[in-house]
């Protein structure tokens, strides 16, 4: 049953609020901050981020209700131009079925740049009787040393796209955020909420672990290991408030996996660590993690093995 929303007694026998509800996208190239302002659009943690390019590697539904809107936003893998393998074409698949699906197209870029990734992604905005409202999200301004020379640079990005809105802001402030939010709202249908009022995200906790885990192993080994590794869940078992997850990093060679291991094997021992302490925190529970290390030689560029490791 859907959530109506609250009144007090000077509202009573008033018609309750219309609701809102729509479909927002946030793509860009990767490294432009968009699981950043995913995550702080929601107001929790739903996205991974790392330095690491190419670190969203599914599409991640966030949600915000405020008042009688619900913003059901989907972070989307940073379009990639770079290599041909099967999981970069399926995460450059799931950029164009989220454009199709969407009320609105949040453009991420840096705040006074734009280069030739950004424009291949603005070449798959929708266009003609598909066209979408697409906002400019000009990230990282706290970044942008002179401020006047954003002014031409705005011109030039109207020349490029015809865009709804243009939003310069830093996604790690919340005046920015809320504004960005009262933005959206006007361009979201008058209908139902898709989900119920509590609701942050629509993946699981399963998922989320492999993901926190994931963006552990990226963080602390950086450049040194490829990125193409990833988290599977073996085990997730919920007994009251504890969880015991077995995990597995897989890797495509003998020597990622000493790598990732580390001598004594402190290195995995650390990224357990990171991890477990996160999910305590996310899950409110207390959480049992063991994580094992194997090497799937080209995994990466194989279908039926992204299929089984939850790649869509």
């Amino acid at each position: 049953m859907l959530p109506m929303t609250d009144v007090d007694e000077t509202t009573a026998g008033q018609e309750p609020a219309v609701q809102r509800c729509g479909m927002v996208a946030i793509v860009g190239r990767p490294n432009v901050g968009k699981s950043t302002l995913l995550n702080a659009l929601v107001g929790q943690k739903v996205s991974i981020t790392s330095s690491k390019a190419q670190t969203t590697r599914h599409r991640i539904t966030g949600i915000r209700t405020t008042g009688p809107t619900q913003f059901v936003f989907v972070d989307t893998p940073g379009f990639q131009m770079r290599y041909a393998a099967a999981l970069n074409r399926t995460l450059n698949k799931t950029v164009h079925s989220v454009l199709s699906d969407v009320d609105v197209v949040l453009f991420v870029v840096e705040a006074g740049r734009f280069g030739l990734d950004d424009a291949k992604v603005l070449s798959l905005m929708p266009s003609g009787e598909y066209a979408k409202p697409v906002f400019l999200i000009a990230n990282k301004l706290d970044a942008v040393h002179r401020r006047a020379e954003l002014a031409p640079w705005l011109k030039g990005m109207q020349d490029r796209h015809a865009f709804a809105e243009f939003v310069p802001l830093t996604a790690k402030k919340d005046a920015d955020v809320q504004r960005l939010l009262g933005i959206i709202e006007p361009y979201l249908p008058t209908q139902p909420w898709f989900y119920e009022e509590d609701a942050l995200t629509d993946r699981s906790d399963r998922f989320l672990a492999s993901e926190i885990i994931r963006e552990k192993l990226f963080r602390l080994m950086g450049d040194e290991l490829p990125y193409t590794s990833t988290v599977v869940i073996d085990k997730y078992e919920e007994e009251g408030r504890l969880r015991r997850i077995a995990a597995s990093i897989v890797v495509e060679r003998e020597a990622h996996k000493g790598m990732v291991i580390g001598g004594n094997g402190e290195r995995l021992k650390r990224i357990g660590s990171e991890a477990r302490q996160e999910l305590e925190k996310l899950m409110d529970a207390k959480v049992f993690l063991e994580i094992w290390v194997k090497v799937r030689s080209g995994w990466a560029d194989d279908e039926e093995h992204l299929r089984s490791y939850g790649y869509e």
